[in-house]
């Protein structure tokens, strides 16, 4: 952060890209950062904007991980449903349910699990679409106050995503990976990544594991009481990773900021 050596967090964008932009709200924020996360594929952003990755390889690495997702879609009609719960929700029981549902049509194993956790009584559940239009129509006996399905082809991050590992394994083994020059937090457990060999072993882990976010929010923001929090600036297009920490974190969404990446590069162009 630009005062009192807080320094912020970025999360979005290559670093190029990325640092430009923090770099037009100030020079110091770049230097004085001292955390990172990316949501789902931003995470490769994160890891390149902290050293760890390089540039064109991450792209590589992006592009194989998501034709390889794309084609593990289109193997079983699947997607992702959108809930918000009441208090009472239980999304565990309800995907059980749905899971059983599915059973009684005659679908094999069925997959319906969540794969997202946004906020407090927010998280996206993905699986057999069978399962999902079930949990829709049922929403009201579940405490769901909201179920709306994604705009999306597949259920990512959960096992239907099985045919995606390898391909992704195999490009991240191509690719040099470097210790995180400051920490950056992983989607799979919410924890600070430790060395490039736990980087390859997650990133590829994270194509069939849910997306802790809300939990990385409580990691990254945990301190000591009266300790002041970071800026926290959201570095690319939209700002929904803002309004998330505002639901996980009030206080530390005060010092967020968005920073539109293109929108810089149209001004200076202009």
């Amino acid at each position: 952060g630009p005062s009192g050596g807080r320094g912020g967090g970025a999360s979005g964008l290559p670093r190029g890209a990325a640092e430009a932009a923090l770099g037009s709200v100030s020079p110091q924020v770049v230097e004085r950062c001292v955390a990172a996360a990316g949501y789902s594929v931003g995470e490769f952003a994160a890891l390149v904007f902290a050293g760890a990755l390089d540039f064109a390889e991450a792209l590589y690495a992006v592009k194989v991980r998501a034709e390889a997702m794309q084609k593990a879609s289109e193997a079983v009609p699947s997607g992702m449903l959108s809930v918000v719960g009441r208090r009472e929700a239980n999304y565990k029981f309800a995907c059980l349910e749905a899971r059983k549902h599915c059973e009684s049509l005659g679908i094999e194993n069925p997959v319906c699990t969540v794969s997202n956790y946004l906020f407090p009584d927010s998280r996206v559940i993905a699986g057999h679409l069978q399962a999902l239009e079930f949990l829709q129509e049922n929403a009201r006996q579940y405490y769901f106050k909201r179920a709306k399905m994604l705009p999306v082809s597949g259920a990512f991050h959960t096992r239907l995503m099985e045919p995606a590992v390898e391909p992704l394994a195999e490009v991240l083994k191509s690719i040099e990976i470097q210790k995180p020059l400051l920490c950056v937090y992983s989607n799979v457990d919410g924890k600070k990544y430790m060395h490039s060999k736990h980087i390859q072993k997650l990133l590829v882990k994270q194509v069939v594991s849910p997306v802790l976010w809300e939990q990385t929010m409580h990691s990254v923001y945990e301190r000591k009481q009266g300790t002041e929090f970071p800026y926290t600036y959201e570095v690319g297009p939209g700002n929904q990773l803002g309004a998330i920490l505002k639901q996980c974190n009030l206080k530390a969404w005060k010092q967020y900021k968005h920073v539109d990446a293109l929108e810089d590069e149209e001004e200076a162009e202009t």
